[in-house]
This record gives C-alpha cells, structure tokens and sequence, in this order.
C-alpha cells in the first residue's frame, strides 16, 4: 500500500488496459455470442462426438490413452509453474538486489523498492492463478476418467447414452476450459513481466497478447480445420 502513492498515471492506465484486456478476452471467448466461433467453443462439438463414438466402443484402451496424454500436459504446467512461483518469491526476497539489476536496463527501470515488489507479486498473482486452474482442470480430468470407466455401452438412439454422452463432453470442456484459463494467465504473465522495464510496456504488451491470442483462437489454421466446410 505504501508504493501506491509511486505510481504514475501511466501506471494506472496501463493497469486498466491490463486488466480490461484480460477479463475482456476471457468474457469475450467464453460468454459471448459474437466469440462462439472460436477454438474453445468449437472444440466442445468435438468432445460431445468423442464421447458419442466412445460410448459406441467396448474396448476403450485408446481413450483412456487420450485422456492419459491430456493429463500429462496439464501435469507438466501445474509442475513447471510451482517452479516459476518459487523463483518469483525468492525474487521477491531479494527485490533490493534486483533493483540494482533493473536501474541499469533500458525505459526506465523498475522504480524503488516498493513499487518494485507491488509489480512482482502481479506477475506473482497471475502465475499463481495458473497453478490453481491447473490443478483444478487436473481433477475434473480425474473426474472424466471415472465417468469413462463407469460409461455404458450403446448407440446413440439407446436411451441414457446421448445424456451419458453429454456428462462426459461437459466434464471435459470443463477441464479443458480450466486448461486453457491456465494458459491464458500465462501469456497475461508474461506481459506483466514487461511493467519491470517500463509502465507503459504493461499496457503495450498486454494489447499485443490480446492480439495473439484473437488471432490463434479465430484466425488460425487449427480454427480452419476444425470447423466444417462444404
């Protein structure tokens, strides 16, 4: 609180930009309408077939396989990202060396100390977010594991297996949405970092992360191949 008083106008216009730009994405990708089209969203329609088709299977090796390879990916970010906290909070403990370390770099360096230690516990914040919303997707794709080895057997005409089918897509978009929440706290991260070297970096990068992730969630070519086409 004492470093508040420091901060600048641009600070807090930068903050705004940040802020809006993440909770703006995150809104705009995941509620709106306009954002249906997306990658997340489209990649759900393919969930609900992968649980349709699974259901349809009575030796379900390969899709416990699947689900083992979805696990070992957010096992390998929730893991890396304890190590990244670790290092931030040693940071934090050694901001008065760090801050020698800052004055000397380009666009201004980090401030005093205080203000220093506000702009690493935001990067601190937004990692630790991360952790949380990985572990949490960890668990929900625990959760799916159990359904798939209590799934029936059916086609999709039989009755209870089109709703089966829907519990186990919903459990897994929910796992998957948590997944992608972890990642895009990553990329918000990263642009964080950029408050160290200068207020305005904050605002500039977090603008060019929104950018980025638009483009790679209704732009791309993955976004291409996965929608249907005549």
């Amino acid at each position: 609180m004492h470093a508040l008083p420091h901060l600048t106008l641009t600070d807090w216009v930068s903050l705004v930009i940040y802020f809006t730009s993440w909770a703006g994405y995150a809104w705009f990708s995941e509620r709106s309408q306009r954002g249906a089209g997306g990658l997340t969203r489209t990649s759900q329609n393919y969930r609900l077939l992968w649980a349709l088709r699974m259901l349809e299977r009575e030796n379900r090796v390969m899709d416990s396989t699947l689900i083992g390879n979805l696990v070992t990916s957010v096992s390998f970010y929730a893991n890396t990202t304890i190590y990244i906290i670790a290092g931030l909070v040693a940071a934090l403990g050694a901001s008065d060396k760090l801050l020698s370390i800052t004055a000397d770099l380009p666009f201004g360096g980090a401030g005093n100390q205080e203000l220093l230690e506000i702009k690493l516990m935001l990067v601190l914040a937004c990692f630790v977010f991360a952790y949380f919303k990985f572990t949490w997707s960890l668990r929900q794709f625990n959760l799916l594991s159990i359904l798939v080895g209590a799934a029936p057997f059916g086609k999709r005409e039989e009755a209870g297996i089109e709703t089966y089918a829907h519990r186990l897509a919903g459990a897994n978009s929910l796992a998957g949405d948590d997944f992608n929440r972890g990642i895009r706290a990553y990329y918000f991260g990263l642009a964080a970092s950029g408050w160290l070297l200068n207020p305005a970096a904050l605002g500039a990068l977090a603008i060019v992360i929104l950018v980025v992730l638009y483009r790679r969630d209704y732009q791309s070519a993955a976004l291409h191949i996965l929608r249907d086409h005549d």
